[in-house]
């Protein structure tokens, strides 16, 4: 029975056991386990929602455990400590609990195919102060961090009835920085809602900071103006063009001296694969630790490990990247389990080839813009508005039907809509 090993449960590793659990799993054709330092699964590009309290993770995180279950594949909670290509095992880091007691001891894993999805963290380029004074939103426990500091800010500003700002500064114009930006003034207006009656737009003040020209540097200029011209409706002050030389207590430098301050500063300008993936076994990596693939998404120096997601460096027939996006991941994990059963039967693996089916950036509430292309459209649709609210949403749904299957997301979706209903708009705890 070929043994089969995913390290990492996000949006493409989990997608992927999923689909090998619920064929070779599920008739015995293959052991199938998933590896995460986690014990649930919450779709990445939501942090910005669970860091201002819009979505509550309690509710919409996945239990690996449970999921694995279901679906016929083994679940291992643990973090890669290393890989030896000579013998088909990785090893486990042990497991401890907060009072640092142990709960796993290290351990090995033998594989027959391994797939590394363990994701990307924050690149902070090494900037002085930046790991100490920022929060980075890679992570549903950063995503809980900030959340605490800005509940504290704005009980601190109620207590103070009203007097003051809560500033907050955001380095980087990607789309979690600006879906973030648009996301604090939509919890302000919840808010007032529940008791703090003094609290509005003008008690935030928010710096969005980018080094580029333009916000959104990944779409077409027409989508970035148009996100940065709803952004300064709200009250968003967007600084293009301006870098960050360091980070501290009490706010950001620039390059030209100024003092940029904030009580929170969150980091989103730019990703990396985890410092420990760099060389690691040998395999050949980049500058920003991501393992080098071929097309067929195996790594260049080991046909039987596999490399999806932000994880994986690989180089289109036009000489490009695929682009660090969900819409990648989901697409790698497709054919990177077209592969493997290929691999399996002895049959010729195919290429992969990114279909770029454009880009959505919500700005909460208030607005929805991006751009349609590829089998969609011909050429490339600028969508905002409504219509673009419903298809960003619909990705998210994607890739939850490919998680449980549509009768069950149906479901869910229908408890959604009852928990609008039953349960506050707003996280406040």
């Amino acid at each position: 029975m070929t043994r089969i090993i995913v390290v990492g449960g996000g949006a493409g590793g989990l997608e992927l056991v999923t689909k090998l659990g619920r064929t070779l799993g599920r008739k015995k054709r293959a052991q199938v386990t998933l590896v995460d330092r986690k014990s649930s699964h919450l779709w990445k590009p939501l942090l910005h929602e669970v860091a201002t309290g819009s979505m509550d993770e309690g509710v919409d995180a996945l239990s690996y455990r449970a999921h694995a279950r279901n679906h016929h594949f083994d679940f291992q909670l643990g973090s890669l400590d290393n890989i030896d290509r000579e013998s088909k095992k990785i090893s486990l880091a042990e497991v401890r609990d907060d009072d640092g007691e142990l709960l796993i001891a290290k351990r090995e894993l033998e594989y027959d195919i391994l797939v590394m999805a363990i994701g990307s963290t924050s690149n902070d380029f090494n900037t002085p102060g930046v790991r100490d004074h920022c929060i980075f939103l890679d992570s549903p426990d950063q995503a809980h961090r900030f959340r605490t500091h800005m509940n504290n800010e704005f009980l601190k500003l109620h207590a103070n009835e009203g007097h003051g700002e809560v500033d907050i500064a955001i380095v980087g114009g990607g789309a979690t920085g600006v879906e973030l930006s648009a996301e604090l003034h939509n919890a302000v207006k919840e808010l007032k809602n529940y008791g703090f009656g003094e609290l509005d737009s003008s008690k935030l003040n928010v710096n969005l900071v980018e080094a580029g020209e333009r916000i959104l540097p990944a779409l077409p200029p027409r989508i970035s103006a148009a996100a940065h011209q709803e952004l300064t409706k709200l009250g968003v002050n967007v600084r293009t063009a301006t870098m960050v030389t360091q980070a501290d207590s009490d706010g950001l430098t620039t390059k030209e001296g100024e003092k940029i301050h904030a009580h929170i500063m969150v980091w989103a300008a730019g990703i990396k694969g985890p410092d420990f993936m760099k060389d690691i076994a040998g395999l050949e990596t980049n500058r920003i630790n991501q393992l080098v693939v071929k097309d067929t998404l195996q790594t260049t120096r080991d046909e039987n490990i596999f490399a999806i997601g932000d994880l994986a460096q690989c180089t289109q027939p036009d000489g490009k990247f695929v682009p660090p996006r969900a819409q990648a991941a989901h697409q790698m994990s497709t054919q990177a389990y077209k592969n493997i059963v290929a691999k399996i039967n002895g049959r010729e693996m195919k290429g992969y080839i990114y279909k770029d089916h454009g880009s959505l950036v919500s700005l909460s509430r208030f607005s929805t813009v991006g751009s349609l292309m590829g089998n969609l459209t011909k050429g490339s649709m600028m969508v905002e508005g409504r219509i673009a609210r419903m298809v960003y949403i619909s990705l998210y749904r994607m890739h939850q039907v490919a998680l449980h299957g549509v009768i069950k997301t149906g479901l869910m979706m229908l408890v959604g809509r009852i928990n609008r209903v039953l349960r506050p708009n707003l996280k406040l705890h």
